[in-house]
């Protein structure tokens, strides 16, 4: 009996087909039961809707077809509050927007608890954030970002913690006032720095003035340093003027009674007396500067012409000797310290008595009283008496 090929052609086929279809089947269930995890993330199991564990990073083993998993990243994530418009405490329009950083401590109560946490703390923080700001006045919500961070993130602390979050982190970015409040900030704000410029400018031009009154001071104290200083040696040079010039009358005294005694004796030798009587200040002088006159026998110590001292009733006629205390006292007035010249300085500054000032003039005006015209005086006796001397 012959088998037919065809049915046997079929069969096999159909074999073949089996086994293709349940390699595939065995392909995918292994696949299908095998889930990696990676390591910043958790994921939640559920076999047949139930809630079954966590699978932790690395490969984690499932019931084919019938399990899912859920997603957690459980490393930090941003998530932008979008721009939200308040009304402050006093009444001004404000938008402002945030940053808030959160973490997922706990992947289980983030997937039983809240549906999608992301959008959830999203919403949380915008109303927050409009609470916040209306709570608060419009210059602080410009001026106290950190309080405002503050209070948004206590406020998201207690119900994200229901979810296994924790908000790490909140940061508003930006508060603006509306553009009219915005005119009047920039109003104030440049009056403010007008009002600056002008203390500015106020407090540069009174320094200026303190400076420039200081500098009128001091010049001031050297001026007046100055003419006191040139009056001492104004004076001082009067007190040697003087000494030097009662000196040259006392020379030139002794000089006149030489020639006045010479004329007479060439007159008394002219006569035809052989007997002569000479005054003896004549022959005291002539015997003095007897070797400078020209054709002399008259013996001398041999000095060269020269001018006398004062005698002692000159000396103290005309004060020589007073001179040298009086020149002292003079220097002893211009040492004076610094303290006492500003005091005059400002004495003079102010207009007042310059007599009521110590001055060298009153030096002066003591040595006039001292001798007044008594040097000319005792010269011209001291002339008088060598020509009465000579006759």
């Amino acid at each position: 009996m012959e088998i037919p090929l065809v049915p046997l052609q079929t069969a096999g086929t159909a074999l073949l087909l089996v086994g293709a279809l349940v390699l595939v089947l065995v392909v995918a269930a292994l696949l299908s039961a095998i889930e990696i995890v990676d390591a910043y993330e958790k994921r939640a199991l559920t076999v047949f809707g139930e809630y079954r564990k966590l699978l932790e990073p690395g490969i984690n083993f499932i019931p084919p077809f019938v399990s899912n998993t859920y997603r957690f990243d459980m490393r930090t994530q941003t998530l932008d509050v979008p721009r939200q418009e308040a009304i402050t405490r006093d009444n001004s329009p404000v938008t402002a927007d945030a940053v808030v950083y959160i973490k997922v401590m706990d992947a289980k109560k983030a997937f039983l608890q809240v549906d999608d946490y992301k959008r959830a703390v999203s919403n949380l923080a915008q109303t927050t954030l409009r609470a916040v700001l209306g709570d608060m006045e419009l210059d602080d919500t410009l001026n106290k970002r950190q309080e405002i961070n503050a209070r948004i993130r206590e406020e998201l602390d207690e119900p994200t913690d229901e979810w296994g979050i924790r908000v790490e982190s909140v940061e508003v970015r930006e508060v603006n006032p509306s553009k009219d409040v915005q005119r009047a900030m920039e109003q104030q704000t440049s009056a403010e720095r007008k009002r600056r410029a002008m203390i500015l400018e106020a407090q540069g031009e009174r320094r200026s003035a303190v400076e420039k009154a200081e500098g009128d001071k001091q010049s001031e104290i050297i001026r007046a340093q100055g003419e006191k200083q040139s009056q001492i040696l104004e004076a001082q040079g009067d007190a040697i003027s003087t000494v030097l010039r009662a000196r040259s009358a006392e020379s030139m005294g002794e000089r006149a009674v030489i020639d006045k005694g010479m004329e007479t004796l060439a007159d008394i030798g002219q006569g035809e007396s052989t007997t002569f009587v000479m005054p003896q200040e004549l022959t005291s002088l002539v015997g003095r500067y007897g070797k400078h006159l020209s054709g002399s026998d008259v013996e001398g110590d041999g000095a060269e012409l020269e001018s006398r001292e004062f005698d002692e009733e000159t000396r103290e006629l005309i004060g020589l000797d007073d001179i040298a205390e009086i020149i002292g006292e003079i220097d002893q007035e211009a040492d004076m310290d610094v303290e006492a010249m500003e005091q005059e300085a400002q004495a003079i500054k102010e207009g007042k008595d310059p007599a009521e000032i110590s001055d060298p003039d009153e030096v002066i005006e003591e040595m006039d009283q001292e001798f007044p015209g008594q040097t000319d005086g005792g010269t011209d006796g001291s002339v008088d008496e060598a020509d009465d001397a000579s006759e």
